[in-house]
């Protein structure tokens, strides 16, 4: 806890931004750290709520009341100490998680949450300013071999746990950049690069060895793979994304979101740049596109949900401390664009091959008739299906679930004894803690497995 009265003195204060006419014409993060003081206050309305529900809403089960109280009597280094106990990469949660933690807060019954987000920020961002975090090599080594396959948030803090237990692992990486989705999928304004290549060379220098551009399933095969290592890690994601399917889909202008994200991460040519932009799916990766629509210059950008808009408050059958499911607002939203609720495409239209208009119909209005919208790019981003795993499953013999996700028991664990997998890989798409949690939790299992063996 902060101080015990702090949550009637002070109300809730979020992080300050770059204003949005500033922001909306460059790709630097825009959400700026707290003042000393005003951290100091935030973590104070952290409350002796007796039974901390927060630790219930974090997957990784942070001890947020004990970091918010080092935070409130300045003891900075007691709250990364604190932090990093169950939290491997703060600096990416704390950029990049939707904070059940703040959902499950006992404040949150009837009032603002309690800034938990931002200050693991504020407390990782001290830590590596100070020269807090260093490499931690282990001191004996096993003898044992891991191969990771995947250098997403699973796979690296698996290499990471793995390693320090260690074991000799080998991060393999399809792509020429290490990263994953958060390298290729995530917009600079939200993750800078230089925050994943700084948490790179720290698992380096302890000892981790990374290898991009490796095609695991041709060279090498996952059986050559699985042969040459004691353990194999699973962490490849679930990058299978759910596709339109009506007529006129395969116009030129109709595109995948991570087709579209990825493009800009590489430095690519503005896509959107003067174009009409319709973006289908009103979650985080429909709000990215958005921001990154608006940065390089669209016309005008419209984004589309297919259900109605949430309510302003819970509903009764979404009742504290279960996530709030209620209208929001993202920080690419607040920068321009339009909303528009309850709208299923049914037909895109376009002339010489290019796409021109689609058309949709209200699904709130029985017999409601379509509506033409014209369009010069269609982003699609409506959510993932599931893991892309068909061809480790052929070769290995793995077992795969309804969803084609790789099976897993409590353990981590496929049908293949020494090759585990975590993340979305298992899980299915889901938020970055869930990925490190996984990761986290397999790396225990694997070294146990490891060491009996």
């Amino acid at each position: 806890m902060g101080k015990p009265t702090g949550f009637m003195e002070w109300p809730k204060q979020p992080a300050p931004k770059r204003p949005v006419a500033q922001r909306v014409h460059d790709f630097r993060e825009f959400v700026q750290p707290l003042s000393a003081d005003e951290a100091k206050r935030q973590a104070g309305r952290c409350m002796d709520c007796g039974v901390p529900f927060c630790h219930q809403g974090c997957p990784l089960g942070n001890v947020i009341p004990d970091f918010n109280e080092h935070v409130y009597a300045g003891r900075w280094r007691q709250a990364y100490d604190v932090l990093v106990r169950t939290n491997d990469f703060p600096e990416f949660t704390g950029r990049l998680c939707p904070a059940p933690c703040e959902g499950a807060c006992v404040l949150a019954i009837d009032q603002d949450p309690v800034t938990i987000e931002q200050l693991e920020k504020e407390i990782i961002e001290r830590a590596f300013a100070e020269g807090w975090v260093q490499p931690k090599p282990p001191t004996v080594r096993t003898g044992k071999r891991v191969a990771v396959v995947g250098s997403g948030p699973a796979g690296l803090i698996a290499a990471s746990r793995l390693n320090r237990a260690g074991h000799e692992v080998t991060v393999l990486e399809r792509a020429d950049k290490l990263g994953g989705l958060l390298r290729y999928g995530i917009p600079d304004f939200k993750l800078e690069k230089a925050v994943i290549d700084r948490r790179l060379r720290l698992l380096e220098a302890e000892g981790v060895q990374f290898r991009t551009g490796v095609a695991v399933g041709s060279a090498p095969s996952w059986t050559q793979l699985k042969e040459a290592h004691d353990a194999v890690v699973l962490a490849l994601g679930a990058p299978r994304p759910r596709r339109l399917d009506v007529p006129g889909v395969e116009l030129d202008g109709v595109v995948l979101a991570m087709d579209f994200l990825e493009a800009q991460n590489r430095g690519g040519p503005p896509t959107a740049k003067g174009k009409r932009v319709v973006i289908l799916g009103g979650g985080d990766t429909g709000s990215d596109c958005l921001g990154t629509a608006l940065r390089q210059g669209a016309a005008s950008v419209r984004q589309v949900e297919l259900l109605a808009a949430p309510p302003a408050a819970r509903a009764g059958t979404n009742p504290w401390p279960d996530w709030p499911l209620v209208f929001r607002t993202s920080s690419s939203q607040e920068e321009g664009g339009e909303r528009s609720f309850a709208r299923r495409t049914t037909r895109l239209e376009g002339q010489g091959g290019k796409l021109t208009a689609l058309w949709w119909v209200d699904v709130q209005e029985p017999g409601a008739k379509e509506e033409r919208v014209e369009v010069d790019l269609l982003i699609q981003a409506m959510g993932f299906v599931g893991a892309d795993a068909g061809e480790v499953a052929a070769q290995l013999g793995l077992a795969l679930d309804a969803r084609g996700n790789v099976k897993v028991d409590k353990d981590f664990m496929t049908s293949v004894p020494g090759v585990f997998a975590g993340g979305d890989v298992a899980r299915g798409a889901s938020l970055i803690v869930w990925a490190l949690a996984d990761g986290r939790d397999l790396a225990k299992a694997a070294d146990s497995f490891l060491r009996r063996g």
